[in-house]
């Protein structure tokens, strides 16, 4: 499968591009602005591949409150730029399209009510994606970690090694999704057939409270962690109380801890 990977010096890009190795063309915002129609026609014709990765991303949750027309811009109508000119085409959407009053777990068809700029974003995204291309994968992922940029788990265990004790929200529950799982997921979608609508998303569920937790006992971590409540912890953005992704497909995931163990081994090799 030849691929053209787009936002390939994100996170979740660099380990696609890993993956896939000499069967893709890996491009960073740097070198192509996905809002430029003309720059992404031209990309897709250089590459001539089967299918495009949309891997770029506006990623900042809180960000895009007081920037809802960058977000959107590149969320959204940057989607709508890439699917139409692709063969085929995979984008990376979020579980912040649901509102989190749900108690069990979201499914592809479930209905969407995004509650921040941000969620709202990947929304339109998702559907200008859709409407742009017949051949579209949309793959709605959770709380993603990974060696390629910053992310809770690097961040707590950073705050864990320099203060005694750390105050983590305790009831917000979802599936922290270790990016080079979901690498493998995404190649393996992108390969087939099966287009529309896919949640791929660790299996299992915490809270960000049990993640930290974890992520300390695994790494040796001696840090006093206080649970809190969203109320206790007010950001910009409002997330969902529950957004833990299930799937009316076959599951492609490992379970979080499998995530979590192969995260903090790659961070020990990469020290």
């Amino acid at each position: 499968m030849r691929a053209l990977v787009v936002g390939a010096g994100g996170m979740l890009g660099q380990d696609v591009m890993r993956l896939l190795g000499d069967d893709a063309v890996g491009l960073t915002r740097s070198e192509l602005d996905i809002t430029d129609a003309r720059a992404v026609r031209d990309a897709v014709a250089e590459a001539r591949p089967g299918v495009v990765l949309n891997c770029a991303a506006y990623t900042n949750v809180d960000g895009a409150e007081s920037e809802p027309e960058e977000a959107l811009r590149v969320n959204g109508e940057a989607a709508g730029i890439v699917a139409a000119a692709a063969p085929a085409v995979l984008y990376v959407s979020s579980d912040y399209v649901f509102d989190g009053t749900k108690t069990e777990p979201y499914v592809e068809s479930d209905p969407v009510n995004p509650e921040s700029s941000y969620g709202r974003s990947k929304l339109a995204g998702e559907r200008a994606t859709a409407g742009a291309n017949p051949r579209h994968f949309i793959v709605r992922s959770s709380w993603l970690f990974g060696a390629g940029g910053k992310n809770f788990v690097d961040t707590m265990l950073r705050i864990g090694r320099e203060r005694d004790e750390a105050r983590v929200v305790a009831d917000q529950v979802g599936c922290p999704t270790y990016t080079g799982h979901l690498a493998r997921a995404l190649i393996e979608i992108a390969a087939g057939e099966d287009y529309g609508i896919h949640h791929a998303a660790a299996a299992g569920q915490c809270s960000w409270f049990e993640l930290a937790s974890a992520a300390f006992e695994r790494a040796g971590v001696d840090c006093r962690l206080e649970p809190i409540t969203t109320e206790e912890y007010p950001v910009p953005a409002k997330r969902p109380a529950y957004s833990v992704l299930g799937t009316e497909r076959a599951p492609l995931l490992p379970p979080w801890q499998e995530g979590l163990d192969a995260y903090l081994a790659e961070r020990e090799v990469h020290a």
